[in-house]
Formats: structure tokens, sequence, C-alpha cells
């Protein structure tokens, strides 16, 4: 479990357990009801700061899948000038939200850029939401994946730094209470994924790299 899981629902625990206190003593339905309703809403909170362990493919120019959640858009657009292929997945709030680096590769560039908070599985939510970008340099090519904050998911936590170099699957941060990540790779990585396609982070294969494949 990631820390900020303890943060969250450790006070809900204690917080269920002294309702569930008071209602020994006083057998008041009112009281058991609030206890288990705040018991259930730490279970979900401790649930979502789920961390498990991924085992992380070996496959050369493989790009992994930096979240979970559902492919909801492949397109191909425009970036820094460049034509380049987008691919979206959507994580809601009963997906892991711990991301992960699709590629090995050093950390070029970190860019957290203000924006609004539109539902996250919308396509405007790409360009207009909050969101995190950062760059990495692999063997094959770069990749530039985009942390994009939703409706309910007002924080974006990015545990590395400029410069750091990370392995292929390796934590690097999570968006918290349901979101969305876009992963921009050239045209030249070939997809193994199409839209409606269930996606976990740091085991699914997206595509791979095949020539050219620089963003």
């Amino acid at each position: 479990m990631v820390k900020e899981g303890y943060w969250y629902g450790l006070p809900l625990v204690l917080m269920a357990g002294g309702l569930g206190g008071f209602w020994l003593r006083q057998r008041s339905v009112f009281l058991l009801v609030l206890a288990l309703a705040v018991l259930l809403l730490a279970i979900l909170v401790l649930n979502f700061f789920r961390d498990p362990e991924r085992p992380i493919p070996a496959e050369p120019g493989a790009i992994i899948s930096p979240a979970d959640g559902l492919v909801v858009q492949i397109v191909a657009e425009e970036f820094a000038g460049r034509t380049i292929q987008r691919l979206s997945i959507f994580m809601s709030v009963l997906d892991v939200h711990v991301n992960r680096a699709p590629i090995a590769g050093v950390v070029q560039n970190i860019e957290y850029r203000k924006g609004t908070f539109r539902v996250a599985s919308k396509a405007l939510a790409s360009v207009e939401n909050e969101q995190n970008v950062f760059t990495l340099a692999g063997e094959h090519g770069e990749v530039v994946v985009k942390q994009i904050a939703g409706l309910l998911a007002r924080r974006i936590v990015f545990w590395k730094s400029l410069g750091d170099r990370l392995e292929r699957g390796e934590r690097v941060g999570m968006i918290k209470f349901g979101s969305r990540v876009d992963v921009l790779v050239a045209p030249a990585v070939a997809w193994r994924v199409k839209v409606g396609d269930r996606v976990r982070a740091g085991s699914s294969i997206l595509g791979t790299f095949v020539s050219g494949a620089e963003v």
C-alpha cells in the first residue's frame, strides 16, 4: 500500500472504532449505521491506495502501461510541433492509481500544467485538465506521459526528479481518486492494444518501438 493510504484510511478506521464503542454503550441504531458507513469508507480508501507487485515484461522495445484502467482513445495529433500518437487510459476510483514508468530511461523533462477538472474519460481532459507531463528517453526512443487530474482527482503526485534514471515498470507517482493517463509516442510505434481494452500498470504491453520512434 502507498503510504498516503495510511494517512487517509487509518483516521477513518479509528473513527469507526470510536463510533462502535459508543454504540456498545448506547445501542443506538443510528450509531451502528454511522459506524458501519465510516468503516466501509475506510475500506474503500485503503483499497484505493493499494500497490500490488506486478510482473514486468522483459521484451526488448516494449512500452508497458503506466496506469491501470480502460483504453478510451488512440489518436494521431500534434504535440510540440510534431505528429505523434496518443493513447489515453481512464482510471476509475476502483483501479490501482500508482503510475509506473512505461520504458527504462532518463527523465528529460517535467512540466506541471494548471487547468480544469473535467471528467477524465472525456477527450478534452487531455488538453484542458490539470496535469503533470514528463518525458522518458530510452534506448529505443522517447515516451511522453501525462498524469491528468479528473473530476474527483485534485492531487497529482510525481516522485521522480529531472535526470533520474528509471527502470521499466518502476513506480513514479500516482493520481488520487479517479483520473487519466496519456501516453504519447512516435508514429513508428506499433500498438498492441485497442480502444476498450483494460490494461494494468507495469505488466500490460501497450506497444513496441519499431524504428525512428522518438516523439
